[in-house]
């Protein structure tokens, strides 16, 4: 019963569903059985106050009881670093063998929901089992496990909850997921349904994300310091383009980026942060962590165990013939150089129509491309042994039905897990 389990608790209680808060800590089993939140927050003790008052929220140190009185537990133990930096995982763990000792006997079905912040596989490798052995088999009958993490603020978390950007069930089993997601009925948010994993890592994106914004808003105010710039200015007009800076755009991952414009601007920045003796690690890593993008493509190629490779799409953007700084020049330039046979289909490059530093980019990493690029995708297929997708021109082809040999499809096999079978919870 920390910021997590009060705040859930008492908005839980508010919408009309009766709760039990267990905590080992007596002190705050008092504090709660009074109304009064052991934690800090805006609005907390009044909505703690009322739940108490109505009867449907208390509280206890007898998790045993608390099981035998509901139909679902929600975990919201804290999930603190290791030494070396990992989750530390032991306190879900050993509320989830409680629960799952309290269960032993239990015929009627219970669900259990983690809302702890964990990494993608500690559920499914570590809490899955845990539980099964702990209630005595059944997991997937009788007993269910699925995760809700939870997006709440401190000093902001009743709004949060009660204005979630969405509620996410991590949930392999549809009828199971409808009944944690009866508890949200009175937020007004998007519903989002997925697998466990998933809904583990979109906790994790999401604070990554936000650490990211403040370290790069810190970095861009810093060099604007020095060169005579409002770095606040700069971030305030910066966040009003909603069309790429504040939005969906580029957040798709898929393959690395290139162009005439992002690489070049970035080193440029990065350079003249050098030159400053201005530390920018947030702007420093872009170009390598892009780089490292480009050779995960080069090393799924290599692991495929093929020579001929045909290439759909060379410029780094479908529809144009810009090559420049192209991460798909780079592979081409590549895969030539350790001695893979290579064709290239893209409509868009045309050689007769490429000039000035275009044609110079070209003319430097692929010398011999009119060697290379081939006008019919039919020949493409006909001489490849494995299909390479680079960009969306591949979106005007009827590869799957002219194709029958393998693909790699750059745009999403280094960021999408391979079909597997999904995890039995």
């Amino acid at each position: 019963m920390g910021y997590v389990g009060c705040v859930t608790a008492g908005c839980l209680a508010r919408d009309g569903h009766e709760v039990i808060g267990v905590d080992i800590n007596a002190d705050k089993v008092a504090m709660l059985q009074a109304g009064r939140a052991p934690v800090a927050e805006p609005g907390l003790d009044a909505l703690l106050q009322q739940g108490v008052a109505r009867g449907a929220l208390r509280a206890t140190g007898d998790l045993a009881a608390a099981v035998a009185s509901t139909d679902m537990a929600l975990v919201s133990v804290g999930t603190p670093s290791a030494a070396d930096g990992s989750v530390d995982s032991r306190a879900v763990e050993g509320v989830v063998r409680q629960i799952g000792e309290c269960l032993r006997t239990r015929q009627q079905k219970y669900v259990v929901v983690i809302r702890s912040t964990l990494l993608p596989g500690v559920l499914e490798e570590q809490l899955a089992p845990l539980l099964n052995d702990a209630c005595g088999g059944g997991l997937g009958v009788r007993v269910h496990l699925c995760n809700n993490p939870e997006f709440l603020r401190e000093t902001t978390a009743i709004r949060d909850y009660d204005h979630a950007p969405f509620v996410l069930i991590g949930c392999s089993e549809a009828h199971v997921a409808e009944r944690v997601n009866e508890l949200y009925q009175q937020v007004q948010a998007e519903t989002i349904i997925t697998d466990t994993r998933t809904a583990a890592l979109v906790k994790y994106a999401c604070n990554a994300f936000h650490a990211l914004k403040v370290a790069f808003a810190n970095e861009i105010g810093t060099l604007a310091r020095s060169f005579g710039a409002d770095g606040r200015r700069v971030m305030h007009i910066v966040c009003k383009d909603k069309q790429l800076n504040i939005s969906p755009a580029y957040l798709r991952p898929g393959f690395a980026f290139g162009g005439s414009c992002l690489p070049k601007d970035v080193r440029a920045l990065t350079r003249a942060a050098q030159q400053r003796a201005i530390a920018t690690d947030v702007l420093s890593a872009i170009l390598p962590s892009n780089e490292a993008h480009l050779k995960r493509a080069i090393a799924l190629i290599q692991a495929g165990g093929v020579r001929r490779v045909g290439l759909v799409g060379l410029s780094f953007k479908a529809d144009t013939d810009d090559l420049r700084e192209s991460p798909l020049v780079h592979l081409a330039e590549t895969l030539l150089g350790r001695g893979y046979p290579l064709k290239i289909y893209d409509p868009g490059v045309r050689l007769v129509n490429l000039v000035g530093r275009n044609l110079h980019f070209v003319d430097q990493h692929l010398p011999h491309l009119s060697a290379l690029l081939v006008n019919d995708p039919r020949e493409l297929y006909h001489f490849a042994e494995l299909l390479v997708l680079g960009n969306d021109v591949a979106d005007q082809l009827n590869w799957r039905e002219a194709y029958a040999g393998p693909v790699i499809d750059v745009r999403c096999d280094l960021v999408v897990a391979p079909p597997q079978r999904s995890d039995s919870l």
